[in-house]
């Protein structure tokens, strides 16, 4: 229960960070800003595979301490 809870909110982050970032890049290719809109897109990128990473050492934590130390 508590890792289908936590799937659900890494889900929702990752949402909520691509929202906010195509917002703020729309807005700002349509001010004639487009470098900083590319790098605005490669800032949420980056956030987005923290996460993940996150949760993937989070993942091998756990199954290291189910499968015991190899």
């Amino acid at each position: 229960d508590f890792l289908v809870n936590m799937g659900i909110e890494v889900i929702f982050k990752i949402a909520a960070v691509g929202l906010i970032t195509a917002m703020v890049g729309a807005i700002l290719k349509k001010s004639g800003k487009d470098e900083i809109a590319t790098l605005v897109g490669l800032v949420g990128l980056v956030i987005v595979l923290l996460l993940v990473v996150d949760m993937l050492s989070q993942l091998f934590t756990t199954m290291q301490s189910v499968f015991g130390d190899f």
